[in-house]
């Protein structure tokens, strides 16, 4: 038996005019409102259309399946994460480190901030987690961290800095997903981001020093 072929992820057509954008605004719009509410396994297309004010066939004509929107929301994330990342890292009026202080402040406030639909993206991720597009859009993140680690470490191998960008990437992702599961003050973000930019800075300054042969 051939295997079923996979539900497409692919927005099926782009607004073109002003009235349509606004629809697809307001489709996404509704979209978040009711992922959060509802959570991912009583997400539908039908719900999402009621919410919006528009028929099913309309959102049809813009979004094949469910899985579609949800992609749609999370590439949105995605980029708005990547555009942030990028944004602090490629800013060289400011020195590496204070760059990276920067960014684990931001990161962290933003995790928090939105903690309610990155959960509930999370439960949606085996929907469209294999996609080429989701590879596409995580790859443009590990660049941008890849190019700064080229500029902060240029004591460092290429497989050095691979695996330093590694770890700051998924350190950040893992440890900022867990901390914003519950509701922080500002305050608790500030000292919390503090602390893991001292341990990325110590790291980074470490990792930056010229390797010496031991004498044989």
């Amino acid at each position: 038996m051939a295997p079923r072929r996979k539900a497409s992820i692919s927005a099926r057509k782009q607004p073109q005019q002003a009235r349509s954008a606004d629809l697809v605004a307001a489709i996404l719009q509704a979209a978040v409102q009711v992922l959060t509410k509802e959570g991912a396994q009583r997400f539908t297309t039908a719900s999402v259309a009621e919410k919006a004010g528009v028929s099913v066939g309309s959102l049809y004509q813009y979004f094949p399946n469910k899985a579609a929107i949800l992609f749609r929301l999370q590439s949105d994330e995605w980029r708005q994460t990547t555009d942030l990342l990028r944004g602090i890292l490629e800013d060289a009026s400011r020195p590496p480190l204070v760059r990276l202080r920067a960014l684990v402040h931001a990161f962290l406030q933003s995790e928090c901030d939105e903690a309610a639909i990155r959960g509930a993206l999370d439960d949606a991720a085996p929907l469209y987690r294999d996609a080429p597009e989701a590879r596409q859009a995580k790859a443009a993140g590990h660049r941008a961290v890849l190019a700064f680690m080229r500029e902060t470490l240029p004591n460092a191998s290429d497989a050095e800095r691979s695996r330093v960008a590694d770890l700051v990437k998924t350190t950040l992702s893992q440890v900022g997903k867990h901390f914003s599961e519950t509701p922080r003050s500002r305050a608790e973000i500030s000292a919390y981001a503090d602390a893991m930019a001292d341990m990325f800075c110590a790291y980074l300054t470490a990792a930056n020093k010229p390797h010496r042969r031991k004498a044989g």
